[in-house]
C-alpha cells in the first residue's frame, strides 16, 4: 500500500509542478508532462518501477479520448470525412511505410525487419495530437479534421498489421523469445490467454469479429438510454459515474477479446451515442479519468527513455529520429495537397502528426514478442517513438510562431478604396456594428462601414451589404474614409485596446467629430472616459438590465414595479460611473484601490436607500 501510494505522490507531484510551468512559457501540457517523466525517471529506476505496465494502464486514457472524440461525431459527418479518412490516411500509412522500409533496406536490415518497422512508424500519436489541438482550439479547424481523420485511419490500420506482422517472423529469433518477453512486457489480453478468437480459422475470425461490432452498435443505440435511466433514478451521481466507466471498460474489454482495438472499439460507441440524451453527462463524467490517465500516458513515455542506450548512440538515434520526422512531414504535405488542404492547414497536418505513436510502443512489444524484430532493433525504435514523441510539441510552437503567422500575413488583402464619402463611419461591422448599421440605413443615413475580417465582407456582399475591407485603426485608411468631414464615428471593433486607441486619436486629431465607443466591461468605460469619449455603451449593460427586471418578475413583482426598479438602477449606475472615473487608476487593481472601494461601498448603499423609498412611495 506504501509503494502505491509513494509512486501516486510522485506522479502527482510531477505533473503539478511541471504542466503550470510549461503552460506559463506557452509550451502546452502535454511537453509537461513529457518534462515531468523526464524529470521523475531517475526515481522510478531507483525504486524499479516497472514503467511499462504503467504505460499499459495508461493506454486507457486513449481509449477514453477516443469515446469522448466520438461524441462529439454525427454518422453523417463521419461519412462526410470518408475521403480523407480513406484517401488521405490510407495514402499517408502507405507513402510513409514505403519510405521507412527503403531506409532500412538502406541500413542493411532485412526485408521482413524493414518492413515491419515501416508500418510500426508510419502511426502517428493520437493522444498527443488531438489534446495539443484541443487545447489550442485547433480541432475544428480544416486542418484539425482532416488531422483526426489521418489518426482515425492510422488507428483502424493496426488491425491490419496486427494480422500480417505474424507472417514476417524470424524463426531465428524464436530462441531468445523468453527473454524478449521479459524485457518488454506482453500484451495483457495475450499474457492471460483470454481471447474470443484463438484457435479460429478465419471465416469464424471475421464473424466474432462482426458479431462484436454489431453488439456495440446495439447496445449504444438501443439499451444505453434504459440503462441510464434506471440508474439515473437512484439519484447517485457517482453511480452514474460508475456506469459510463462499467460501458467504456466493457466495450475496450470486447473489442481486446476479438483482436480489435480498444480505443477504435470505443470510438465507435462514442460515435453510436453522439445523439444520445446522455451524451453530456457521459461527457462530463468521463473527462476527468481521461485527463488523469492522459497525464500519466505522457510522463511514463518520458520516464521510458532509456538515457543509457540514447547516450552511447546519441548519434545515431537523433539522425534517425529527425529523418523519420522529415519523411512524414514530406508524405504528409504531398498527400495535404492531393486532397486540398491549403496553406497553414496543410503545414498543421504535416508538422502536427509528424511523430510516431503510441501505439507503436503495443505493437513493438508485439513483433518482439512473435519474433519479429531482434530486441535491439527494438529498443532503439523504442527511443525513437519516445524522442519523436517528445519533440511533437515544439513542432506545434513551430506551427504557432512561425507558419500561422506567415500564412497569415499572406492572406491580408489590400484595403479597399472607398470612394464614396458618408457623414457616418462605423467602425466594425459584427454583432453590435451590424444592428447599428441596419438601424442607421433603415432611417435614411448613408454609412461607411470598415471590417478587418474578409471572410465576413464576401458573406456580407452576398445579401448586397455595402462595407469597405481595411483595419479602421490605421490612420490613413480614416483619412481616405472621411473621417476629417464626419460627423459621426461608431467604433463597435471587437478588441478592447484597439477600442481605446482609436478613440484617443480620432477624439485628439478630430475634435469635431462624435465618437460613440463600444467597451467591454466597466473598467474600459474608464479607460475611454479617461481619454475623453462621453458618449460610451457598454455591449452587455442594456442586456443585463433585461434579465435583472425578468428576474424580479420570475420571483413575483409586477412588471411596473420591476421595470422602475431597472430605470432607478441604470439612472444610479450610470451617475456612479461618472464618479468612479475620477478614481479609477488603470495600473492599480480595483479592489487595492481604497478611495475606489471606499466610494463603490457609499454609492451601492445609497442605491439601496432610494430603491427602498421608491418600494415605500
Amino acid at each position: 500500500m506504501t509503494d502505491t501510494l509513494f509512486l501516486t505522490f510522485v506522479f502527482l507531484c510531477a505533473g503539478v509542478l511541471a504542466v503550470p510551468i510549461a503552460s506559463r512559457f506557452k509550451l502546452g501540457s502535454v511537453l509537461g508532462y513529457l518534462i515531468a517523466g523526464i524529470a521523475i525517471s531517475p526515481v522510478l529506476t531507483l525504486f524499479s518501477v516497472d514503467v511499462v505496465a504503467l504505460q499499459h494502464f495508461a493506454e486507457f486514457g486513449v481509449v477514453m479520448m477516443l469515446f469522448l472524440v466520438g461524441l462529439e461525431l454525427e454518422p453523417s459527418l463521419l461519412w462526410q470525412m470518408r475521403a480523407r479518412l480513406v484517401g488521405l490516411g490510407g495514402l499517408q500509412v502507405l507513402l510513409t511505410s514505403a519510405l521507412v522500409t527503403m531506409v532500412g533496406l538502406f541500413l542493411g536490415l532485412p526485408w521482413t525487419v524493414a518492413l515491419a518497422v515501416g508500418l510500426i512508424l508510419s502511426l502517428s500519436s493520437t493522444a498527443i495530437v488531438l489534446q495539443t489541438l484541443g487545447e489550442k482550439g485547433l480541432l475544428k479547424s480544416d486542418g484539425g479534421q482532416a488531422s483526426f481523420a489521418v489518426l482515425l485511419f492510422q488507428d483502424i490500420a493496426v488491425i491490419p498489421m496486427l494480422a500480417l506482422m505474424p507472417l514476417l517472423a524470424m524463426p531465428e529469433l524464436f530462441a531468445d523469445l523468453s527473454v524478449q518477453s521479459a524485457s518488454h512486457g506482453e500484451d495483457a489480453a495475450h499474457a492471460s490467454g483470454l481471447s474470443l478468437v484463438a484457435g479460429l480459422n478465419g471465416w469464424k475470425t471475421a464473424l466474432a469479429t462482426l458479431s462484436a461490432i454489431v453488439v456495440v452498435v446495439v447496445v449504444g443505440s438501443r439499451l444505453t438510454a434504459p440503462l441510464f435511466r434506471f440508474i439515473a433514478s437512484a439519484q447517485l451521481r457517482e453511480l452514474f459515474t460508475a456506469t459510463a466507466l462499467l460501458l467504456i471498460v466493457g466495450i475496450a474489454l470486447l473489442m481486446s477479446l476479438v483482436g480489435l482495438s480498444p480505443a477504435l472499439g470505443t470510438f465507435l460507441a462514442g460515435v453510436v451515442l453522439a445523439n444520445s440524451e446522455y451524451r453530456h453527462e457521459l461527457e462530463a463524467d468521463i473527462e476527468p479519468f481521461k485527463g488523469l490517465l492522459l497525464g500519466l500516458f505522457f510522463m511514463t513515455v518520458g520516464a521510458s527513455i532509456d538515457f543509457a542506450l540514447l547516450a552511447a548512440d546519441l548519434s545515431t538515434i537523433l539522425a534517425l529520429t529527425l529523418a523519420l520526422i522529415v519523411i512524414k512531414v514530406g508524405v504528409l504535405l504531398i498527400v495535404g495537397r492531393l486532397f486540398g488542404l491549403q496553406g497553414a492547414h496543410r503545414w498543421l497536418v504535416a508538422l502536427g502528426l509528424a511523430q510516431a505513436g503510441e501505439f507503436g510502443f503495443v505493437l513493438l512489444s508485439f513483433t518482439v514478442g512473435i519474433a519479429v524484430l531482434p530486441t535491439e532493433v527494438a529498443d532503439q525504435l523504442l527511443l525513437i517513438v519516445a524522442l519523436s514523441m517528445l519533440l511533437t510539441p515544439l513542432l506545434f510552437i513551430v506551427y504557432e510562431r512561425l507558419i500561422a503567422p506567415h500564412f497569415a500575413t499572406q492572406s491580408e488583402r489590400a484595403a479597399d478604396t472607398i470612394e464614396e464619402k458618408c457623414k457616418v463611419i462605423i467602425a466594425g461591422h459584427g454583432r453590435v456594428g451590424g444592428i447599428v448599421n441596419r438601424m442607421l440605413r433603415g432611417s435614411g443615413f448613408e454609412t461607411t462601414v470598415i471590417d478587418f475580417s474578409a471572410s465576413t465582407l464576401e458573406m456580407l456582399r452576398a445579401y448586397n451589404v455595402k462595407v469597405h475591407y481595411g483595419d479602421a485603426t490605421r490612420p490613413d485608411l480614416l483619412h481616405a474614409a472621411g473621417i476629417a468631414e464626419a460627423d459621426l464615428l461608431v467604433i463597435a471593433i471587437d478588441d478592447k485596446a484597439h477600442i481605446t486607441e482609436l478613440t484617443r486619436y480620432v477624439i485628439a486629431h478630430y475634435p469635431q467629430v462624435h465618437v460613440i465607443a463600444r467597451a467591454v466591461d466597466r473598467h474600459h468605460v474608464y479607460d475611454l472616459w479617461a481619454v475623453g469619449c462621453r458618449d460610451i455603451i457598454r455591449e452587455t449593460f442594456d442586456s443585463s438590465l433585461r434579465v435583472g427586471r425578468s428576474a424580479l418578475e420570475a420571483l413575483g413583482m409586477s412588471r411596473e414595479r420591476a421595470q422602475a426598479i431597472s430605470n432607478e438602477f441604470e439612472k444610479a449606475d450610470r451617475h456612479s460611473m461618472r464618479e468612479m472615473a475620477g478614481l479609477y487608476k488603470p495600473d492599480v487593481p480595483n479592489h487595492l484601490n481604497p478611495e475606489y472601494v471606499a466610494k463603490a461601498k457609499e454609492l451601492n448603499a445609497e442605491w439601496a436607500r432610494q430603491i427602498r423609498k421608491s418600494s415605500e412611495d
